[in-house]
């Protein structure tokens, strides 16, 4: 493994000026990419998702059983 190499997402990288028009145009094609993904792989994000809160989920430890009643 090399350990030498940085994370190439602690930097972003530098983007170029554009457009008032441009940034519109550039958002709208992402969001229409995001939104086709989201429709395509929707199934497996849901079970993605879902199997991770169950496994984070805390359950309560059942109460000890005492040998001898409180009273």
């Amino acid at each position: 493994m090399d350990t030498d190499r940085e994370d190439p997402h602690s930097h972003p990288p530098a983007l170029p000026a554009l457009s008032d028009e441009a940034v519109i145009q550039i958002r709208d094609f992402i969001e229409n990419v995001l939104d086709q993904f989201d429709v395509h792989y929707a199934d497996q994000v849901h079970r993605y998702y879902e199997d991770r809160a169950q496994h984070s989920m805390h359950r309560p430890s059942p109460p000890a059983v005492a040998d001898d009643p409180p009273f």
